[in-house]
């Protein structure tokens, strides 16, 4: 074989993450790793050895793991999440779900390391997977069908990130009922509903100024991080929700793409002081409305109007708020209305299209602005380590990391270390 060629083998690639992962260790870290620990050393870690799989890696909240047969694949997944709904029907609020994703294809092998696009499609799969869930390629479905006794459900084709074509997924209902019943020839037990799942499309905004556009997102953003402090719904990160900014497109085929049952969109008219926002939840399915509202408010009541967004749309998605979810979703961040302006500003130019040293420096000053206004308010600190990340990476600045933390911090030392929020990226 010439040196330096590639080695592949076809395998079946299993890839697992932790439901929510931040907003756990965010509530309890300690305790958090405790049971994961826990989970992995009684039902994860045995489950895979007894199918004769391999653990590639763990990623903190994730793992990739290797089997040589789909059959052991799909069967352990099954095996591991039925443990875990056990184990999970006494936890109450320290329940961990498991997303798992399931691919076979041909693989590069560099070490102890696997890559390729047969692990790409598998780290897909587990992103669209329910809490609990097990979603597997066409592959996988057809070389496991009559083997293994469960029911798989097609969901159709979906567009995933960095894979040339749509990839055709379907799901495995995830019930040892099934299997039971399957082996004395009964008829399968009713299917359980799926989770509530939901996309926030960009707010449009409709200012008549083409400024505005950085608070329109900033609303848009904030009604995703209020919607993922909800542990009974899944919320579709922004950076895919917002592939769709400027864009004239069938709800249904947001739905489809993104695997969601709901999709929220709405619009932003700001006019000094006054601010009127309309929302509408649409079912990803049908296409017709769940629920719409309009608010006309002052500029400083606009994180109480967010707030009423977010309980509108669990109560029609008929998600159950815990005391903790709801006194976190009723958390404002800041009551300076002109830091919370100046932070949205430094936001959008931070992931804006210009990466430059003078886009750095306003990102930097505005950060800084809403700081002095408010020492407390958490997010401008987020905005300041992204932006000073981005200068570590370019060397625009010329300064090293401890020279950058040592002048931007100088003057909060003595201040109060604020809460860091879980912002969506």
């Amino acid at each position: 074989m010439a040196e330096g060629r590639a080695h592949r083998r076809l395998a079946a690639i299993l890839a697992a993450d932790v439901v929510g992962y931040s907003r756990l260790m965010e509530t309890d870290e300690a305790g958090t790793l405790a049971r994961l620990k826990t989970l992995r050393q009684n039902i994860i870690d045995p489950s895979i050895a007894s199918h004769s799989g391999r653990i590639v890696k763990l990623m903190g909240d994730g793992a990739l793991v290797e089997f040589a047969s789909v059959v052991e694949a799909v069967t352990s997944a099954v095996e591991i999440q039925n443990k875990m709904r056990e184990h999970n029907a006494d936890a109450g609020d320290n329940a961990i779900w498991l997303r798992i994703g399931i691919n076979v294809g041909d693989i590069i092998v560099e070490g102890d390391d696997i890559y390729g696009d047969g692990v790409n499609i598998a780290a897909r799969l587990e992103a669209l997977a329910e809490p609990g869930g097990v979603f597997i390629s066409r592959t996988a479905a057809d070389q496991v069908r009559d083997k293994v006794p469960i029911n798989i459900e097609d969901r159709g084709d979906f567009a995933v990130k960095n894979i040339a074509r749509p990839i055709q997924v379907f799901c495995v209902v995830v019930d040892d009922r099934l299997a039971k019943a399957a082996q004395r020839g009964e008829a399968a037990p009713s299917k359980p509903p799926r989770t509530p799942s939901i996309a926030v499309l960009p707010f449009v905004n409709i200012s008549g100024d083409a400024e505005q556009e950085y608070f329109a997102d900033g609303i848009s953003e904030d009604i995703i991080t209020d919607l993922s402090k909800v542990a009974g719904l899944l919320v579709i990160a922004r950076n895919s929700s917002f592939t769709y900014k400027g864009k004239s497109i069938d709800i249904r085929t947001v739905g489809r793409e993104l695997g969601v049952t709901s999709v929220l969109e709405g619009s932003i008219r700001r006019a000094g002081n006054r601010v009127r926002i309309t929302a509408q939840l649409i079912d990803a399915t049908a296409g017709t409305h769940l629920w719409a509202d309009r608010y006309d408010r002052d500029l400083t009541d606009i994180f109480v109007v967010q707030d009423e967004v977010t309980r509108q749309i669990v109560e029609a998605l008929k998600v159950t708020l815990t005391p903790a979810e709801s006194a976190r979703i009723a958390r404002t961040p800041t009551r300076n209305i002109e830091a919370h302006d100046l932070f949205l500003r430094g936001w959008e130019a931070l992931f804006g299209p210009e990466k430059t040293k003078e886009s750095f420096e306003r990102e930097v000053a505005l950060f800084t602005q809403a700081i002095e206004l408010d020492p407390d308010y958490a997010e401008p600190y987020v905005g300041l380590a992204h932006a000073y990340n981005h200068d570590f990476q370019n060397h625009w600045s010329g300064r090293t990391d401890s020279q950058q933390l040592s002048g931007t911090t100088a003057g909060w030392r003595s201040r109060r270390t604020p809460p860091c929020p879980m912002r969506t990226l």
